[in-house]
């Protein structure tokens, strides 16, 4: 059982069902299971949990595509899958999941990369959500 903040642990969760369905041979839904089970992710954030790992799954494609808009000069294969994931959830939460606050899926996307990743991978991840957001702010403006 985590001593993580619940959503936070909510997006662990995810992170490591993506992550787990894409490198295994699990389904997306087994590996959820599974892990919120094991993390002992309690019922209130298993429901945001799974909301967001069906929405990103559902939305992969499109998330690549605005990452590799928005990665000059990075070709999307030689992004690291974890960071990818990372970005693809941002991207799907602050899309879809409105009522977050920017700043808190984008801190939360850096906090994920330090802690599944690397230093620079935060860094990359956090400039590439931020422009992410700024597109989009032009756009309805």
């Amino acid at each position: 059982m985590s001593t993580e903040a619940p959503r936070h642990l909510a997006r662990i969760v995810v992170l490591q069902s993506l992550y787990a369905s894409e490198h295994g041979d699990q389904t997306v839904d087994e590996a959820f299971e599974s892990i919120a089970e094991q993390e002992g992710l309690k019922e209130k954030y298993r429901k945001f949990a799974y909301d967001l790992l069906i929405e990103v799954s559902k939305r992969t494609t499109w998330a690549d595509s605005q990452i590799e808009e928005l990665a000059d000069n990075w070709e999307l294969e030689r992004i690291a899958a974890i960071d990818k994931m990372i970005m693809r959830m941002g991207m799907v939460e602050l899309n879809v999941f409105i009522d977050t606050p920017v700043k808190v899926v984008i801190n939360e996307a850096i906090e994920l990369a330090k802690e599944y990743s690397t230093n620079a991978s935060s860094k990359f991840i956090n400039g590439i959500l931020d422009n992410f957001v700024k597109r989009n702010e032009e756009k309805t403006n």
